[in-house]
């Protein structure tokens, strides 16, 4: 919940605009100033102050408590001119409280956190715990001090400036064992862990997680690194199991007997079998937990009602493949510029990675190549999430449309986790500029036969033509294929007048963008290259005020 606080009318109009823009996150907090921030900094877990920035220090000093629990403050200025993150940067998300602040009010987010205002990765924003001496290390990166980086294994975190690497005084340490502090050590504790427990009816929570203590420390593995809790489904409902799971804020799994009993453990018993259709339900649960790759790393122990094994798992790469749209920046959605502030590779044509090059962290690795080599983009970009990176393949408009996506997903494999980022295509662009093209059923289709061959195209182009679906053609024509559009038109002239409106978008949203709305009789295919989109309206497509509109029923409204 975000506390909203104002002591000036300008300042209560600012809470109005927030709880309009956020109706089910926000409470408006009224009375005096100083009893209001008291018990927004109590009950919520974010604060947006209409103070000045003095008068909110003195109400929040004295409320401060730890780094790791106080929630985020911003200050708003009088004039809504400023959203200042006054604490709690990352750990209370008030950097991105700010900048979010500043999209609905129009004030400018000021964020001082050192990282962020060079746009680099703090350790705290890379999705893992950390401990150690993380002002230390964060110094030496900000200083372009080199600074170790050493991973038990590769996971997909974000990029890191360019002085990490393989040496240095400071370190970052990746891993789920338990190393010695150092004065310049911070470590980063990976979700690598799940632990397989068993009990008898009754068990107590302190039984289960004092033996899971126990076998976390004597193998020196780290609590912070759990991920999860496991379990036969027979156990979902143990009472002690349950609270254990809660008290180490990790959920519980469970699996059926027969999926734990096909699993090979190294300690099987009669007991279990007896009693939940499993001889083994620790270890057996640790592994499947686990998954592909996963080993086991501390055999099954027991106590008086409880067993435990702990099992790790092998890190999972990330392939993100994201659209970037149209190619204007107001056309990027906030979703794709999440993943290519996350990745710590990005792949993509040289004139796309071009667009974007500026929103990349600092030390993101760019693997970048020309037109026409889409598979080899693609292959890079899987066997880099393989390797247990975070990856972002680019593409323009939708990277599922004509793009990357579908070259990505035939390479990659189970072994990898996969987002799809959607973007705003080439067709909704230029559909956006001609007026309501695409106001009914409509379909786009590649004129480029490199990939598909003619007759396949023509067959497709003819059957939009026979059910009168308006067309968009995608790659219309270039200095090599110039006969495809003319013989495309003309077949769906067999079935259209020639009066039909049909609309011309030269690099939508782009500076050289241009646009027209002529006719199937009057368009002149010379105008038309492969960055330009045609379409082509059904038989009730019309042109009103220099726009083409397709009504959403066959029956023409007036």
């Amino acid at each position: 919940m975000i506390g909203l606080i104002a002591a000036t009318a300008a300042g209560q109009r600012g809470c109005e605009r927030l709880a309009a823009a956020w109706p089910d996150r926000t409470r408006v907090y009224d009375g005096p100033v100083r009893e209001a921030v008291t018990a927004a900094f109590a009950e919520c877990e974010q604060l947006v102050c209409f103070l000045a920035t003095g008068a909110a220090v003195r109400l929040v000093a004295p409320l401060l408590a730890d780094k790791a629990s106080d929630p985020g403050v911003v200050c708003v200025d009088e004039a809504h001119r400023y959203a200042v993150a006054l604490l709690g940067g990352h750990g209370g998300g008030a950097n991105d409280l700010a900048a979010a602040v500043s999209d609905i009010l129009g004030t400018a987010p000021v964020v001082t956190t050192a990282t962020d205002a060079v746009g680099a990765s703090g350790l705290d924003t890379l999705g893992l715990p950390v401990e150690g001496a993380i002002a230390a290390v964060s110094r030496a990166m900000l200083d372009g001090e080199p600074v170790a980086m050493r991973a038990d294994a590769v996971w997909p975190l974000p990029a890191l400036p360019a002085n990490v690497g393989e040496a240095g005084e400071a370190e970052i340490r990746v891993t789920d064992l338990v190393v010695p502090a150092g004065e310049r050590t911070a470590v980063l504790r990976p979700a690598s862990l799940v632990v397989g427990v068993g009990g008898s009816r009754g068990v107590a929570a302190e039984e289960v997680l004092g033996l899971v203590r126990e076998a976390l420390e004597g193998a020196g593995l780290s609590a912070r690194s759990v991920a999860a809790l496991a379990t036969v489904e027979a156990k979902a409902d143990e009472a002690g199991i349950v609270a254990a799971a809660e008290r180490l804020n990790v959920p519980l799994l469970t699996y059926a007997a027969g999926t734990l009993a096909g699993i090979e453990v190294p300690n099987p018993s009669a007991a279990p079998l007896a009693a939940v259709g499993t001889p083994s339900v620790a270890e057996a649960a640790a592994l499947a937990a686990a998954g592909q790759g996963g080993e086991l790393v501390v055999q099954k122990r027991k106590s008086a009602m409880a067993t435990a094994a702990v099992a790790r798992r092998r890190p999972r790469g990330r392939l993100a493949v994201v659209g970037l749209g149209p190619g204007a920046r107001d056309l990027l959605t906030p979703r794709a510029r999440e993943e290519l502030r996350r990745a710590a590779v990005v792949v993509g044509l040289d004139q796309y990675v071009d667009q974007i090059r500026d929103l990349l962290r600092p030390g993101t690795r760019i693997l970048e190549s020309g037109l026409g080599a889409e598979e080899e983009r693609a292959r890079s970009a899987v066997a880099e999430a393989r390797a247990g990176y975070a990856v972002a393949l680019i593409g323009s408009g939708d990277a599922g449309v004509y793009a990357m996506a579908s070259p990505a997903l035939a390479e990659a494999s189970a072994d990898i986790d996969v987002v799809g980022v959607p973007g705003v295509t080439a067709a909704l662009a230029a559909a956006a500029i001609l007026g309501a093209p695409l106001g009914h059923d409509h379909v786009s289709i590649s004129l480029s036969d490199l990939h598909t061959p003619w007759e396949v195209i023509e067959r497709r182009v003819r059957a939009a033509a026979e059910s009168d679906l308006v067309v968009t053609f995608y790659n219309p024509r270039s200095r090599g294929r110039d006969w495809q559009l003319p013989k495309a038109l003309a077949i769906l002239g067999e079935h259209r007048t020639p009066q039909t409106p049909v609309g011309v978008v030269h690099a939508a949203s782009r500076p050289d963008e241009r646009s027209e709305v002529t006719t199937l009789a009057a368009l002149d295919v010379t105008t038309v290259d492969m960055v330009t989109v045609v379409t082509v309206g059904n038989t009730a497509t019309r042109e009103v005020a220099g726009r083409m509109v397709t009504p959403r029923g066959y029956r023409w409204q007036t």
